[in-house]
């Protein structure tokens, strides 16, 4: 099964919006950095592999016909190339609201800290800190990193292959520019920080394993 729809949006910009609207219109399941966590070590050295050169993206993404939000959107030209045949969504939102989201939940500073002393340290720095230069709480910066980010990914993703999307531009354009019908259906906006803090803090009082379950290295 190869990826048919590519996420290139940051982390809060909707993209557990995006994920559910994908797997309503029949382009799941769909992967995010939900699917990601559960699935332990095994899974996230895979990520490193990756970071480092050598992905196996067949591998990361089996069983997945699309795949949005952190970790994929830092390797979103990677992932373009490897499956030529798909599409590009690019999740964007005000960039100082985007801000202020992260700094409540991925990007909290007790959660980023923590996330430096764990075993999936090594996964989170490849994917997504070295991405930001390791300045999460750097508002200056963040932004520009965003809004550079987004212009990146408009100037290197053919405009027939591409969408800019924002959460309330609803079914329209989406379901337009991946050739599938409007459901009759809202569009399911998800709103996920308090669930996200929340999950956050189980996980630094509990730990991974105890809170996913997984096993083994």
């Amino acid at each position: 099964m190869a990826l048919e729809v590519i996420g290139a949006g940051f982390g809060r910009t909707g993209t557990m919006s995006l994920k559910a609207a994908l797997e309503q219109l029949g382009l799941g399941p769909c992967y995010h950095m939900v699917e990601c966590l559960p699935r332990g070590p095994k899974h996230w050295q895979k990520w490193v592999d990756a970071a480092k050169g050598h992905p196996d993206w067949d591998a990361l993404f089996n069983g997945y016909t699309s795949t949005v939000d952190f970790p994929s959107c830092s390797s979103y030209q990677a992932l373009a190339d490897y499956y030529p045949n798909a599409k590009v969504v690019l999740t964007i939102r005000d960039p100082e609201r985007w801000f202020k989201s992260t700094q409540e939940t991925i990007f909290a500073p007790h959660w980023i800290e923590y996330l430096r002393n764990v075993e999936m340290g090594d996964f989170i720095k490849l994917t997504i800190n070295d991405y930001l230069q390791d300045r999460m709480h750097d508002k200056e910066h963040l932004i520009r990193r965003f809004e550079e980010h987004v212009e990146e990914v408009r100037q290197s993703i053919p405009a027939s292959r591409l969408l800019v999307f924002e959460m309330k531009d609803g079914w329209g354009p989406l379901c337009e520019f991946l050739e599938r019908p409007v459901p009759e259906t809202e569009f399911p906006f998800v709103n996920d920080t308090e669930a996200t803090k929340a999950i956050i803090n189980k996980i630094i009082a509990e730990g991974f394993e105890t809170v996913f379950g997984y096993s083994g290295k």
